[in-house]
């Protein structure tokens, strides 16, 4: 029974390397900045999911600890840059609609008569 155990947890192992590895390039290409805190925030999981399987495997609860605070740290990742995100949404907004109007106000005006 202890092999079929060690082999399960050899095997959840290979799938969150693959998992990270996969997450890792999504951080990397992009295309957008919510496609990276996306890649970021799941690779966070796998990592904290892979320190629970080690603790497990090598029976040492200390990992276990360090998947908490990764956890926690992660999340504030997350919702820090989800932050980052709106406010860099929320600029690119105003700025669109002063240029607008600006270009509403250029239209209105009068052209002197030379």
């Amino acid at each position: 029974m202890a092999e079929q155990w060690n082999w399960a947890l050899d095997v959840g192992v290979a799938m969150l390397f693959l998992s990270v590895l996969l997450a890792f390039v999504r951080l990397v290409r992009g295309p957008s900045l919510p496609d990276r805190v996306i890649g970021l925030d799941f690779m966070t999981v796998a990592i904290v999911a892979f320190c629970g399987l080690t603790a497990i495997r090598f029976d040492e609860p200390a990992f276990l600890d360090v998947a908490v605070v990764l956890a926690l740290v992660g999340f504030l990742a997350t919702v820090a840059l989800a932050r980052f995100a709106e406010r860099n949404t929320a600029r690119r907004i105003q700025r669109a609609e002063r240029v607008a109007e600006d270009d509403d106000d250029k239209d209105t005006k009068e052209i002197p008569d030379d």
